[in-house]
């Protein structure tokens, strides 16, 4: 009985210390801020120490007597920050955060391949804008380019392609414009079930894959 008892114990340590290596985690995970303070709280999370990402995008606000070129967050009331989970303390207690995104009672982390594609995809360059909310789904996949690995839905505007990437966790989309080559189409393939899909190559001059103006592939 004495050896059974510290198996046991044994168990519940090794438990403990599964839930500790958890919470020792770096990763990505976004704050809810108060809105419009956006840029005040990265700053403020910089000063901490925090590492930190407030996506941005350019656009021009015309007055009756000028035009003003503002730089404006990219997913309003939300900054990113890169912690472990020890340490969320110091990001609530920032003031202007109101919580961390949660699903369950625990912060949700987001990935970091998603998080990485965004920030070289704007120190390239990158033209991007808000958009309203798009539902995950089949879409496309960047296949090349700053933006590489990432999915979301194909539209056109005009002449140009722009693509519809989601962060499912906030409920907020953006818009990037993107190169017809460097997208892949992803459908699913018949016989082979509803979670089987297959990707296919989105070649410029196929009409058959192009969008109309303003149709949202997938």
């Amino acid at each position: 009985m004495g050896h059974q008892q510290t198996l046991t114990t044994a168990s519940s340590d090794d438990s403990h210390w599964l839930a500790s290596a958890d919470e020792c985690e770096v990763r990505w995970y976004a704050a809810y801020t108060c809105a419009r303070h956006e840029k005040k709280i990265a700053e403020q999370l910089r000063q901490r120490a925090i590492e930190q990402f407030l996506p941005l995008y350019e656009t021009v606000r015309r007055w009756k007597d000028r035009r003003t070129r503002l730089q404006l967050p990219l997913f309003p009331s939300y900054v990113f920050v890169r912690i472990a989970l020890l340490d969320q303390l110091k990001v609530l207690k920032t003031p202007g955060v109101v919580r961390l995104v949660s699903f369950n009672g625990k912060p949700a982390a987001l990935p970091e391949l998603d998080i990485s594609a965004l920030r070289r995809g704007l120190s390239s360059g990158l033209r991007a804008e808000p958009h309203p909310y798009v539902a995950p789904g089949h879409g496309v996949r960047i296949k090349a380019g700053p933006l590489c690995g990432l999915t979301g839905k194909l539209v056109r505007r005009k002449e140009n392609y722009r693509i519809v990437i989601s962060v499912d966790s906030i409920a907020r989309s953006v818009l990037c414009e993107v190169s017809l080559e460097d997208v892949e189409l992803t459908a699913s393939v018949p016989g082979l079930g509803q979670r089987a899909a297959k990707t296919h190559i989105v070649r410029a001059g196929d009409a058959s894959v192009r969008p109309s103006a303003g149709d949202v592939i997938g």
